[in-house]
């Protein structure tokens, strides 16, 4: 008997040897999967956002799965709607959700341009003439027909569009008809059917326009006060209370980027063709309208917010929440500039 409580003391003995050799095994390993942070991040489909797509392989110290959506009126959606943590979206996004009460924090600009104007190829119309473009929209009304323009509405081209348009003396309310093409990528189909007279697009999509013969250039439309800005990368204030590190090493992987495409295109050229089919030909001919920039422009953000109140595209003064809710913690952090440097 004494025998047999030897042997059972001993097979204990060694069972809790065993676990906690286990537990001091796995707990490294269970440590630093917790100690990782894990971001979801949204982004749309065009020339300067589709570079988002190499974000998760620069960033350190987060991991980041990058989510693509047809637009950034649905990357804005999956943020506010917290599908998402992080996204990139536009100046017009930030300033429209600001102006609905939506949490949104900007933390990092991205890429600005990629607009242009594009009108059909059979029309006698030089490029900026405005005078010209005014005098066959008003013949158009002598006829009894409208002058059909066609964006997507809610997106910085459309923005672009209509400040360059009121800047020039033509009411995209009144003096046009404004026909609503959500997906950017469905643009060229209805300028080479005649759906439309003039088209504000997006790049790729302009490219592919012009290079495949569908339409010709008008206009590059920043002589408004949005200029050539474009992209923001925006988050929500419970993600940066939550998880401020993964912020900050997301802003980081932004700001490599931005280097990495003023250095480099190739990669840049190569996540176009992947994310839209396009020919490598198109999606380096959209590169020449793109300008990486990771600085956020405060007083442009104003300016835009005013553009907007004019365009009806908004209801109220937003100027105190872009002044709380534009974030340059981040950056300033990363980059070792001070806001002023950083377009505060």
């Amino acid at each position: 008997m004494k025998q047999i409580s030897q042997v059972f003391s001993m097979f204990i003995a060694r069972a809790i040897t065993l676990s906690a050799l286990s537990l001091a095994l796995f707990a490294p390993v269970q440590t630093y999967a917790q100690a990782t942070p894990q971001v979801k991040m949204a982004y749309a489909k065009c020339a300067h956002c589709l570079s988002m797509a190499m974000v998760p392989g620069l960033a350190k110290g987060v991991e980041i799965e990058a989510i693509n959506f047809t637009s950034g009126n649905d990357a804005l959606t999956a943020l506010v709607s917290k599908s998402v943590d992080i996204a990139q979206v536009t100046y017009l996004h930030f300033v429209t959700g600001l102006d609905k009460g939506m949490d949104l924090v900007a933390i990092s600009g991205q890429v600005n341009g990629g607009s242009e104007l594009l009108v059909a190829k059979e029309m006698v119309l030089e490029a900026n003439d405005w005078a010209g473009l005014k005098k066959i929209i008003t013949d158009y009304k002598a006829q009894g027909k409208q002058f059909r323009i066609a964006a997507s509405r809610g997106n910085a081209q459309d923005l672009h569009m209509r400040g360059e348009m009121l800047k020039n003396g033509i009411n995209p309310t009144k003096d046009v008809q404004f026909v609503n093409i959500p997906n950017p990528a469905d643009h060229q189909a209805a300028l080479q059917r005649g759906e439309v007279e003039l088209i504000g697009t997006v790049e790729p999509f302009a490219s592919q326009i012009r290079l495949n013969g569908v339409g010709k250039h008008f206009n590059f439309p920043y002589d408004q006060a949005a200029g050539k800005l474009t992209n923001l990368i925006v988050t929500r204030s419970d993600v940066i209370k939550e998880k401020p590190e993964a912020v900050k090493q997301t802003v980081a992987a932004v700001v490599m980027l931005v280097d990495q495409l003023n250095k480099d295109k190739q990669a840049w050229v190569d996540s176009i063709v992947k994310g839209t089919g396009l020919d490598k030909n198109i999606a380096t001919e959209a590169l020449k309208n793109a300008y990486p920039d990771y600085n956020m422009y405060r007083a442009a953000t104003l300016a835009i917010a005013d553009m907007m109140r004019e365009l009806k595209y908004i209801s109220r003064d937003v100027t105190a929440d872009i002044d709380k809710n534009m974030n340059y913690t981040f950056l300033t952090a990363v980059t070792g500039k001070t806001p002023k440097e950083l377009g505060y």
